[in-house]
């Protein structure tokens, strides 16, 4: 097995755990600005778990319509959840 094989599933795994942390973070916190950070890097983390999926879905398995479909989606909203958190991130700093 490649080392790319192995590394991706570890990826996803650790993206997956950082959103869900930042996700419960983000809704116990009382304070609007501590919630807005959790929330951006919830998205940030969620975005990178898309994006390697696509990543996975694309490049990795025997190549089909619908494999080629929901990897296309998957990538453009593990972009946009990644845009949105980097932006959201960057305001609620500067607050």
């Amino acid at each position: 097995m490649e080392t790319t094989q192995l590394i991706l599933p570890v990826l996803i795994v650790i993206t997956l755990a950082v959103s869900v942390f930042y996700s419960f973070r983000s809704r116990r916190s009382q304070d609007p600005k501590l919630r807005g950070l959790y929330a951006s890097r919830m998205n940030i983390a969620m975005g990178l778990m898309l994006i390697v999926i696509a990543i996975t879905q694309l490049f990795f398995f025997t190549d089909s319509n619908t494999r080629r479909i929901f990897g296309i989606v998957c990538f453009l909203l593990g972009m946009f959840n990644l845009f949105a958190g980097l932006r959201n991130h960057s305001i609620y700093s500067k607050q």
